[in-house]
């Protein structure tokens, strides 16, 4: 089974210029995974992207490498 949350930390280091101060926090329910995504203010816009595109293809990402868990993943950018 993949780690979701590794994938989202290596996606977000991709992307930002301060890759030291990307941190995801998950917390589960009885059939929802949270991811938090943190970032630096100043690598904010860069992982939003422009009219939030970046993020929805992060979220996009994540919910196609989630298919097999059998639960419904939220990405929240913060």
């Amino acid at each position: 089974m993949i780690n979701l949350q590794e994938t989202l930390v290596d996606i977000a280091k991709a992307i930002v210029d301060s890759p030291e101060e990307v941190k995801v926090v998950e917390t589960q329910d009885d059939n929802t995974i949270t991811l938090t995504l943190t970032v630096a203010p100043d690598d904010m816009g860069m992982v939003i992207g422009r009219h939030g595109k970046i993020a929805k293809a992060i979220r996009t990402v994540i919910k196609a490498a989630s298919a097999n868990c059998g639960k419904k993943v939220n990405v929240e950018i913060r």
